[in-house]
């Protein structure tokens, strides 16, 4: 999958977030195996693409990203090494399906996503685990082939899901939280300050 994702016009959040990209993530590939020798198999490659949209989306929804090689583990004290982070976020892509002319009959093709999204605090305790879904779909009216097609179904998803998490984030009751700590925190230092 090769597509564009804009960055998003946001206020970022006041949060230094360290990101874990698994290699199920980085690498993500669906294959679909033909039951005859009609048709094709598929394989859609969706690993760089999701590197793209995510890299393009926290910079733009975080006051700093770092990128990590672990997941913070409650078993070591200096659990995200040197970086100073206030949470890890960790994404998962837990399903992939898609769907095609030859599987509904009508010149649409379609894809859906699963995601699940886990949050540690630096010292490896999990904060909180959320699942959200995206969508997209392309007539081939408007392309040359099915590859493409798959190809734009997969684009308009990960641009649902990355508008889908830019949007539900804060509002999962555990960020929720932290984010209210973080600005009660700022306004109590800000007070102290003019005194």
């Amino acid at each position: 999958v090769e597509g564009n994702f804009p960055t998003p016009l946001l206020e970022p959040l006041p949060l230094t977030i360290g990101v874990y990209y698994d290699p199920a993530v980085r690498n993500h590939e669906f294959h679909d195996r033909s039951t005859s020798r009609s048709e094709s198999d598929w394989i859609v490659r969706t690993g760089a693409a999701q590197m793209a949209m995510y890299d393009t989306l926290l910079t733009a929804m975080f006051d700093k990203v770092v990128l990590l090689n672990e997941i913070p583990r409650q078993d070591r004290v200096d659990a995200v090494g040197e970086q100073k982070v206030d949470a890890v976020l960790v994404p998962h892509v837990d399903e992939l399906q898609y769907s095609i002319p030859r599987h509904t009959k009508v010149n649409v093709f379609e894809i859906w996503m699963k995601y699940r999204f886990e949050v540690y605090n630096p010292a490896g305790e999990l904060l909180t685990d959320w699942t959200m879904t995206s969508y997209g779909k392309t007539p081939t009216a408007f392309l040359q082939g099915a590859e493409a097609a798959v190809n734009l179904a997969a684009v308009v998803a990960l641009r649902e899901a990355g508008a889908n998490f830019a949007m539900n984030f804060p509002r999962v009751p555990e960020v929720k939280q932290m984010l209210d700590a973080r600005e009660t925190a700022a306004l109590d230092a800000a007070g102290e300050t003019i005194q």
